[in-house]
């Protein structure tokens, strides 16, 4: 199994390195870090920016349809479109296993709407003899969704508040960055 955070080290020998500087940090979160924080996990991130790419997807809540708007339909077709996207990209690449891991989802429809749609995806784009997982975890415990929030939460300040200072330091990894309203509404697949 390939494993794509080879960060996990570095930013637990950060985490420990704080504790040991009398700071509670149990794990990283962009937006409640501090700024001195945030610049040293933005450091750590770029030196493993070689090892993964960024897709992002840019959505206005407020351009989507009225019937999409409910959280148990919007959340599983927005990352059944991203996910449809990313692999359309890599279907050439051959996998033995593919494995999704998204931040814990506590209500059960919603968790429940979401697989389904990373199943039909999945099932629609992936060779017939992939195999693949879908897991739930905090993201307080998996470095790697910590990672995924810093990057989100980079790209977000851009679009946002034309902040760049955080962006800058993702760019390398940014494979795609898309407006998916950018024409006007978009109905997902």
């Amino acid at each position: 199994m390939e494993r794509p955070f080879e960060i996990n080290a570095e930013l637990d020998a950060y985490k420990y390195d704080l504790i040991e500087y009398k700071q509670n940090k149990e794990y990283f979160h962009c937006s409640h870090d501090n700024i001195h924080v945030r610049a040293k996990v933005f450091e750590i991130i770029s030196r493993y920016l070689k090892n993964f790419q960024i897709d992002s997807l840019i959505i206005e809540k407020c351009k989507t349809a009225p019937i999409q708007q409910n959280p148990a339909k919007f959340y599983p077709a927005v990352l059944g479109y991203l996910l449809l996207y990313v692999f359309n990209r890599i279907k050439d690449k051959q996998f033995n296993e593919v494995l999704i891991i998204t931040d814990s989802i506590p209500v059960k429809r919603q968790r429940t709407a979401m697989e389904k749609t990373i199943k039909e995806v999945l099932a629609r784009i992936l060779p017939k003899h992939t195999s693949y997982r879908i897991l739930h975890h905090a993201t307080k415990s998996h470095y790697g969704l910590q990672v995924v929030d810093y990057c989100n939460w980079a790209v977000f300040r851009k679009w946002e508040q034309n902040d760049q200072e955080h962006y800058e330091k993702i760019k390398l990894a940014l494979k795609t960055e898309f407006d998916i309203f950018q024409t006007g509404t978009t109905r997902f697949y």
